[in-house]
């Protein structure tokens, strides 16, 4: 079934596309949570599925971050012909500025998870890879609330432009 649009967000094992790895890849489509998990379901064949199952990618950063990380990791993935809406630069236009987890706090979204960063879900990454799989459940959990809350933003987008018309 195609997808008309995704909320997709990656976990890495740190911020160089060139020295780290991807971790997690989460995909929101409104409705179902999917999660590719490095190791166990992660691959290019998989991440090929989820992209050839969708027209439009919503992101946070991504098209700085997220889809040049995946693009380098997996070169035979053709992202370009997806549109892509990243919420970073409409959140700027409406005056909204940090990262995500900025931005979910002037909105009131919550997080269950505890996690507020992307560093510690690296570090959750290297305490599952050492045998704590608590670690891996917490990091996907952190994913999904990521992902989900990529979906609460683009609606408060929306209303702030309805507002200003």
């Amino acid at each position: 079934m195609i997808s008309l649009k995704q909320y997709l967000d990656i976990e890495t094992t740190g911020l160089s596309k060139y020295r780290n790895s991807v971790t997690v890849i989460g995909i929101y489509n409104g409705e179902e949570v999917i999660q590719l998990v490095e190791g166990i379901d992660l691959t290019e064949d998989s991440l090929n599925d989820m992209i050839r199952k969708t027209k439009k990618i919503v992101t946070f950063n991504g098209k700085r971050f997220d889809i040049p990380f995946l693009s380098h990791k997996y070169p035979n993935i053709d992202f370009s012909n997806l549109e892509h809406h990243d919420l970073m630069y409409s959140c700027w236009k409406h005056g909204w500025k940090g990262g995500q987890k900025a931005i979910e706090i002037m909105l009131n979204l919550s997080r269950d998870s505890g996690i507020t960063s992307g560093l510690e879900a690296v570090r959750l990454w290297k305490r599952y890879r050492n045998g704590c799989e608590n670690s891996l459940k917490k990091l996907l959990e952190y994913n999904k609330e990521d992902i989900v809350n990529l979906y609460h933003i683009e609606k408060a987008l929306e209303e702030k432009g309805k507002e200003n018309n």
